[in-house]
């Protein structure tokens, strides 16, 4: 077994056009103070990470950790959540999908879709000048608005649509074992990969390739009323990459998981903060520990009361007082009365 890497922190949530939040640099003093060892950067944001240059450049990937090194942190990964969501969009989200993307392919779902491929190309070889081992990223969704059956699906329409997702992801997926790396599609609803069934669905037609694999965020299987600890373990040979976010769900006379079209403070089912949630931590921990999981704890805030700042604080603390330093030796050990061939043999009546 092996100590699970962290408390590291994606930095999604937090990049801002204000001080400490809008450079690599000045992020990277603050998570340390936070007491974060590891930051997962969206490789969407300009402001902290150029991805054009990182897969380009060596050098400017090594000043991308040289940065983040000069406050003793780590790059545990690169995220594409927003250009992996645009390789496959459904018409009914093209205009709310448009502003994902490059200014100029918007109101161009085909050259949007070539764009995102492109994008994703690119974190292939950054991901591999940076010496990373794992990838976060969306699948997209060409499915998602056909989830529930009414009216009733015409026959064959999720097969297709299925079929035209693992064509459009075979090339990348191709790309990234080029690279070395992992792909990791975090399961969340509003995606074709949203639950256990989905990613088996798209593992058959990517032919099992070896790079398709998971991001494990057990928020999203809170408000799916999914059972994350059993999904750990059927799927722990695919979990690569773990975000550590809490959840609630709580059911009322007037809405159950579809929320109602409710904000988010006023949903059945909401993201909390580290601890605020319903998620069992100490659980989820140990099952990482068994399994030998060999990446980072990486924290994933989001919260509708909390104020990010106080919950990336707080979610630092949660995830280091939540991995397991793992033990080197069985606790019996002392009582180990030390064996060999023949005395098993005698032991066991065996001539």
């Amino acid at each position: 077994m092996r100590t699970i890497k962290g408390p590291a922190i994606f930095l999604a949530q937090f990049a801002d056009e204000e001080t400490p939040f809008n450079s690599l640099d000045a992020i990277a003093s603050w998570v340390a103070e936070c007491g974060f060892k590891g930051v997962q950067i969206p490789s969407w944001d300009e402001r902290l990470f150029d991805l054009a240059t990182a897969a380009q450049s060596v050098d400017y990937c090594d000043e991308v950790k040289g940065v983040l090194a000069a406050h003793n942190v780590e790059l545990t990964e690169l995220s594409t959540h927003l250009q992996g969501q645009l390789v496959a969009v459904h018409p009914a989200y093209d205009e709310m999908f448009d502003g994902f993307a490059a200014e100029h392919v918007r109101g161009n779902p085909k050259a949007r879709q070539k764009w995102a491929s492109e994008q994703m190309l690119l974190a292939a070889k950054a991901s591999k000048n940076l010496g990373l081992s794992d990838h976060a990223t969306f699948s997209g969704s060409l499915a998602w608005p056909y989830f529930y059956p009414w009216p009733q699906r015409p026959a064959g329409l999720i097969e297709a649509a299925f079929d035209e997702l693992a064509k459009r992801w075979l090339p990348i997926l191709d790309a990234f074992d080029d690279a070395g790396v992992n792909v990791c599609y975090e399961i969340h609803p509003g995606e074709d990969l949203h639950d256990g069934i989905t990613f088996e669905m798209f593992l058959e037609r990517v032919n099992n390739h070896s790079r398709c694999n998971i991001l494990f965020d057990p928020s999203h299987m809170v408000l799916q009323q999914l059972d994350y600890l059993a999904f750990m373990d059927v799927y722990q040979d695919h979990i690569k990459m773990v975000h550590i976010k809490d959840a609630e769900f709580n059911a009322t006379a007037k809405q159950g998981v579809y929320g109602g079209y409710q904000s988010w403070v006023d949903r059945a089912g909401r993201f909390r903060s580290l601890g605020d949630g319903q998620v069992d931590f100490k659980a989820i921990f140990s099952k990482l520990a068994a399994f030998d999981f060999e990446g980072w704890a990486v924290l994933e805030w989001e919260c509708c009361l909390k104020h990010p700042e106080d919950g990336a604080r707080e979610g630092a603390e949660f995830i280091r007082d939540h991995i397991i330093h793992v033990t080197d030796k069985a606790f019996d050990d002392f009582a180990d009365g030390g064996s060999d061939g023949a005395a098993n043999k005698r032991i066991l009546g065996i001539d």
